[in-house]
């Protein structure tokens, strides 16, 4: 604590190995490094976790140096409300956002929910990711997780018709969503969307490039289309009216959980469907968006399920189904 009462700031690297590899369209990866900003009151310490993502030009040491250039704000009394024009948009400001709410948590000794004047979040149900692969090892992937109700398939462009009837075969009771991460083109989007219809995909998860998904609104889509790379805040909102029927929020994209709300609240105004996402990382980044899941339709916040170790502290689950957070974790 600073000689005039506010918190303190410190920062630093994680590096989380996953179980196996992680793979999307945008290539493969053996372990998550997230950034974690701490703020310290006296004897509490809030703690916010984020994960730069190299696709938003951001990297791990950028954002730690973004974090540390906070400490005099900080120590001359930042908020999470000033904050949100102190820096922008992004998975920097995320984690000082965080860590901001659970300090406010911590100190007042209620839960951050109460003091938000939000909806307790209850157990819920996360998707589970299988990971971009060839048609029969994916096959495999999804066997082993057919008990679970929920699926996210990574998908990758061409030969994803037999990518996803290789994976409905294998689980043929879970609902499939599908995530293409921006690798389809004008010219096999019609095809590939057939082919999940076919397979009884509930949704698909920004089919084309961000800035490129103006053949969306031109289209009879035969399934939901959730916009992820193609919306970040509330600013994006507007173009994504007749091109997409969901949005996905992180926190990563938002900039923490302050504008992730507001802009929970803004997309439903509008008619969009909430899908609750996450980068992969461990439980510190998930337990804030658990209080966005009593807005969602879809929640995939199965992060920590995909790491060979987690954080202290860290989310129950139960299979498939996830539990709001201690607040030892966070808020």
């Amino acid at each position: 604590m600073t000689s005039n009462g506010f918190p303190t700031l410190d920062a630093q690297i994680g590096h989380w190995p996953i179980a196996g590899s992680f793979t999307i369209s945008r290539g493969s990866k053996a372990e998550a490094v997230t950034v974690v900003a701490e703020l310290r009151h006296g004897s509490v310490t809030g703690r916010g976790e984020c994960v730069p993502y190299p696709r938003y030009g951001e990297t791990p040491e950028a954002a730690l140096n973004a974090l540390l250039s906070m400490r005099d704000a900080v120590a001359s009394g930042l908020d999470h409300v000033a904050l949100q024009s102190a820096m922008p948009p992004g998975a920097a400001r995320n984690a000082l956002d965080c860590a901001l709410l659970d300090l406010a948590a911590k100190r007042s000794g209620r839960r951050i929910w109460d003091l938000l004047g939000r909806r307790a979040p209850q157990p819920c149900v996360t998707a589970y990711t299988i990971s971009l692969g060839a048609p029969d090892v994916m096959a495999k992937a999804a066997a082993k997780a057919a008990h679970r109700p929920l699926l996210k398939i990574k998908l990758g462009g061409d030969g994803d018709p037999a990518r996803i009837a290789a994976v409905r075969t294998a689980a043929p009771q879970s609902q499939l969503i599908v995530d293409a991460n921006e690798s389809w083109t004008e010219a096999n989007l019609e095809a590939n969307l057939a082919a999940c219809a076919a397979a009884g995909v509930t949704l698909v998860e920004q089919p084309l490039p961000a800035g490129q998904d103006e053949a969306l609104a031109s289209m009879a889509r035969p399934l939901a289309v959730c916009a992820d790379e193609s919306v970040h805040d509330r600013n994006s909102l507007d173009t994504l009216r007749g091109r997409y029927d969901a949005i996905n929020i992180k926190l990563d994209k938002t900039g923490g959980l302050t504008e992730a709300m507001l802009m929970a609240d803004a997309a439903r105004a509008l008619g969009f469907d909430i899908m609750v996402g996450c980068m992969v990382g461990t439980s510190l980044s998930m337990a804030p968006a658990m209080l966005l899941t009593p807005l969602a339709r879809y929640v995939d916040l199965d992060g920590p399920l995909l790491l060979a170790e987690d954080c202290a502290h860290g989310l129950h689950y139960e299979d498939s189904l996830v539990y709001p957070p201690d607040q030892a974790l966070w808020g």
